[in-house]
């Protein structure tokens, strides 16, 4: 018997800190965005708590190289921001001055372009708003106070934006698009910071806007179990065109 062709599995790669790492639990972003990815896509989460793009910059190559197991990305989201905007006097442990975030951003972009995945696959996201009161409850619940602002959040969102034009890639405005029309964005926000459920189905429902066009061509991988001749399956199962996506 020859050697099959083994099944590789497109991916979309999820990196960012909290928000991006709690993205799988129950009700979360990513969940929603695997679910309608599966049988075309394998949606991994790389998601850092408490990473900045400082630190993120540094892990990226050790995440995504120019190896085989990276050869065949579909998609990139690079989600930063939330700690980076953190106040320099309250949190100087996360802050990164708003320059550098900027250029952080673009060397990751030039990372991943250098090890092919093209700029068209890549997406950032801005940091959502903050809700400084609700925010504040939680850093007195710890022990400190009030550590991040609202405006200085929009201020990085804003650089985050100018990034993605300067390097040809897209973007995903949450920060502005939370507040459009002068909304309660409070309600996208669990504890001021963090995203609610309903701010999950937010970032789902903008996210997947963006990846659709992008993984809308991939195959379904393997046949329709309708199209599976039950008295013979080998010949479409183990067929070129079912197995090498």
């Amino acid at each position: 018997m020859s050697k099959l062709n083994r099944i590789i599995w497109p991916k979309v790669v999820l990196f960012g800190d909290s928000i991006t790492q709690f993205a799988f639990q129950a009700n979360g972003w990513g969940s929603e965005i695997a679910d309608k990815l599966a049988r075309k896509c394998d949606v991994m989460n790389r998601g850092l708590s408490g990473y900045n793009t400082r630190w993120a910059k540094i892990a990226l190559p050790r995440i995504i190289d120019n190896s085989a197991a990276d050869s065949n990305i579909a998609a990139v989201t690079i989600f930063f921001g939330a700690n980076d905007c953190s106040l320099a006097e309250k949190n100087p442990q996360q802050h990164v001055p708003l320059q550098e975030y900027t250029q952080n951003l673009k060397d990751m972009v030039s990372h991943l372009t250098a090890v092919g995945v093209s700029a068209d696959k890549v997406i950032l996201i801005t940091p959502p708003p903050l809700h400084e009161p609700d925010w504040e409850k939680e850093c007195h619940g710890k022990g400190c106070s009030l550590n991040r602002m609202n405006a200085v959040a929009g201020q990085y969102a804003e650089a985050c934006v100018q990034a993605a034009g300067q390097c040809g890639v897209e973007v995903l405005d949450l920060w502005t698009l939370m507040q459009r029309d002068g909304q309660d964005f409070s309600v996208y926000l669990s504890d001021g910071l963090h995203l609610s459920d309903k701010g999950c189905q937010f970032v789902a429902k903008h996210l997947w806007a963006l990846l659709e066009k992008r993984v809308d061509p991939l195959p379904l991988i393997l046949p329709y179990w309708g199209d599976v001749d039950n008295k013979e399956p080998e010949p479409c199962l183990l067929s070129h065109s079912c197995s090498d996506q």
